[in-house]
């Protein structure tokens, strides 16, 4: 039997600590600070039985009694219980996905930099907006494999038809894209169709195995072959909304051969925790905690934080602008921290004492401009011991995605997904590789397609696997 946590409701002064603001923030923020703070000292356990003023929908039925209990989206022929409004906003929350390329990309394409002596060596494994599938290139944007998926024949029922019954275009979440990716080393992948589930292919793009299931934004792959990936179902949820669904996500674990272990409820880890607080923040309604990463942890950080112990999970709400840790075995949120950051994604684990995330609208200009920035804090201090955030002349900001990874000679390797650009630099600021993504669209390839993740591959990864031609 596990042993309960010995983590403390935080103090006035601890929660004032753990929510303390960048000064660009403290004006924008403070009524919202004040919110944290109240809540943070004392959570009524009645907090969340009674949604009251929950927002009205313009397509609310005329039958607005409440539903009792926990709904899902009935089988084809539907339930005389969940009316067709119900039915059709838990299509359209099924369909939130990404644009597959939204900005005008940059002059340049595939790898216009690469300092050999500065940059960490090896091989990059990227998936982009383009394609349903992953890329496997060297350093110098030399194409070394491709592995390409059919989702129509893995998923032959799926119907890429909205609530209204128009053509779910890419925009609204059509997933012909991969949004993660994991390369085994026998040339293997493990792909994620949003909203569709996962499928492993072999090398030569032939499926192994699929599994089915609201699989999104992030996922991980351990050594004995565990996967622990985010996963979503639209819900109604009468303690959030009696009336509209939510979608609630869930870390979920699947077995090598893609059956799945068990599922976390994002939602109930916290709400069975000391953090419960932070739900009172929640919208009442759609992708109401957008959780958008996941690290199982490795433990190097226990000794300063306990809630970091190996098997931990560390999770990114970007809805809440909060990063979380779970207890797997607990199931309950043991940790928390927000107030660095705002639209975050990627928070990662580094040199053991300290997190390095992508901050996606952390920097707010005069005129309410943005642009994002990646910053290395110690999580017990919240001090920033270092920063990225652009320079010479040159935009930083993807106000979605965005990937942060230490490298192993001590750069960073940086995704800035919706200009569809990938760089690597250095702790001193300077720049010794970068990749444009060479998928245009357009009739003037005024368009870039989205860099959702580039990893950066050691150059010792097996590659017997690899077809010479």
């Amino acid at each position: 039997m596990t042993d309960a946590p010995t983590y403390a409701t935080p103090s006035r002064r601890q929660a004032k600590e753990m929510h303390a603001l960048p000064r660009q923030h403290v004006l924008l923020r403070s009524s919202l600070l004040i919110a944290v703070f109240i809540a943070a000292i004392a959570c009524p356990s009645e907090a969340l039985s009674s949604p009251e003023n929950e927002p009205a929908s313009p397509a609310d039925p005329a039958d607005d009694s409440p539903l009792p209990g926990r709904w899902n989206l009935a089988r084809p022929g539907g339930s005389p219980t969940v009316t067709d409004a119900q039915q059709q906003e838990f299509e359209r929350l099924r369909s939130i996905g990404y644009l597959s390329g939204s900005v005008e990309p940059p002059a340049g394409e595939g790898v216009t930099l690469h300092d050999e002596a500065a940059a960490f060596d090896g091989l990059n494994f990227y998936t982009s907006g383009h394609m349903t599938g992953a890329v496997l290139m060297d350093m110098d944007g030399n194409v070394l494999h491709e592995w390409r998926h059919d989702r129509h024949k893995t998923w032959p029922d799926d119907k890429p038809e909205a609530a209204n019954g128009d053509e779910v275009s890419i925009i609204t979440g059509n997933p012909d894209f991969w949004r993660r990716a994991h390369l085994f080393k026998n040339g293997d992948v493990l792909g994620m169709c949003v909203g569709l589930g996962l499928v492993r292919l072999d090398s030569e793009s032939r499926e192994v195995w699929k599994y089915s299931g609201g699989c999104h934004h992030d996922l991980q792959v351990m050594e004995d072959g565990t996967i622990y990936v985010l996963t979503r179902e639209p819900r109604i949820e009468p303690r959030i909304n009696r009336r509209w669904p939510i979608l609630e996500d869930s870390i979920t674990l699947i077995d090598p051969s893609g059956r799945e272990i068990k599922s976390i409820s994002v939602l109930e880890a916290f709400e069975h925790s000391r953090y419960r607080c932070y739900l009172e923040m929640l919208p009442r309604k759609g992708d109401v905690t957008h959780t958008n990463t996941l690290e199982v942890l490795d433990g190097t950080l226990a000794s300063r934080i306990p809630a970091f112990r190996k098997g931990n999970v560390l999770i990114s709400l970007l809805k809440l602008d909060l990063i979380a840790v779970v207890d797997t075995d607990l199931e309950e949120v043991v940790w928390a921290m927000s107030g660095l950051w705002r639209r975050q994604h990627e928070p990662t684990v580094v040199e053991g004492e300290h997190l390095l995330i992508f901050d996606n609208e952390g920097k707010v200009f005069g005129g309410g401009s943005q642009a994002s920035r990646v910053i290395e804090f110690d999580p017990a201090t919240q001090e920033i011991v270092w920063s990225y955030e652009g320079g010479d002349g040159v935009e930083f900001y993807s106000r979605r995605c965005g990937t942060a990874a230490r490298l192993p000679n001590g750069n960073t390797l940086i995704t800035e997904s919706d200009a569809g650009r990938a760089f690597e630099v250095t702790p001193g600021h300077e720049i010794v590789w970068e990749f444009l993504n060479p998928e245009r669209a357009g009739e003037n390839h005024e368009y870039i397609a989205t860099l959702f993740d580039v990893v950066r591959i050691p150059p010792d990864f097996p590659l017997d696997w690899l077809r010479k031609d």
